[in-house]
């Protein structure tokens, strides 16, 4: 009888990893089967439990290591259902969040995609491999970002109130755009298309999706 998959997977993890003098092995394995168990139980209890259920979409998010793209001190809460703070004023979303964008973006090897995001980041390191291209340009240098446009899918990693034009020019005709829209203090996933020219978004399902104070909506004033 073979052992469950989550054990094959720490074996193979095991057999992979090249000790240091400062480590024994059952630390090793201890650390190693802790951080495959997370893994599997952010699978069950958080996604397929929300209706995150694409085989592929967990495939994907059971093949990343999350704990290698969160700060040294956060590694052991690496897989919790809430946003991590990476410093300098990002979050790496919750997996929740980033399983339905997946779900919603629905990449295919012949898209040309645009990430909004760290390009060395988790959500990059989930969607490269489902796309036939990615790029990827920092929140904070999209006004100024000159692109080679057409990009058939873009996905912004955090919410926004406004989508700059600058961003909606690069989407080509029928691209779609998956991001988090924020609107009165509420943050919602949702989903677009370029059509004539112009994006329009659909707010989604409500989800705790960090904000991006880049893309914010002008402050108004009134006396």
């Amino acid at each position: 009888m073979r052992p469950p998959r989550v054990i094959r997977e720490c074996m193979r993890e095991l057999h992979q990893m090249t000790l240091t003098e400062d480590r024994s092995v059952p630390e090793i394995a201890q650390a190693t089967v802790a951080k495959s168990a997370a893994r599997h139980a952010m699978i069950v209890s958080q996604l397929r439990t929300s209706g995150v259920n694409e085989p592929w979409v967990l495939a994907a998010m059971g093949g990343v290591a999350r704990e290698d793209y969160v700060p040294e001190a956060m590694r052991d809460a690496a897989y919790i259902d809430r946003a991590i703070p990476l410093g300098g004023g990002r979050f790496l979303a919750a997996p929740l969040v980033h399983g339905k964008m997946l779900a919603e973006a629905a990449p295919s090897g012949t898209d040309k995609a645009l990430l909004i995001g760290d390009g060395e980041g988790y959500l990059a390191a989930l969607l490269r491999p489902l796309v036939g291209s990615l790029d990827a340009v920092d929140p904070a240098a999209v006004p100024g970002f000159a692109g080679a446009g057409g990009y058939s899918l873009i996905i912004v990693d955090g919410a926004i109130e406004v989508l700059p034009e600058a961003l909606g020019a690069q989407l080509a005709e029928g691209g779609r755009i998956v991001t988090g829209l924020l609107v009165r203090g509420v943050t919602r996933l949702a989903t677009g298309r370029k059509i004539a020219g112009a994006v329009s978004l659909l707010p989604l399902a409500e989800l705790g999706i960090p904000a991006l104070p880049e893309f914010a909506a002008p402050r108004r004033w009134s006396f």
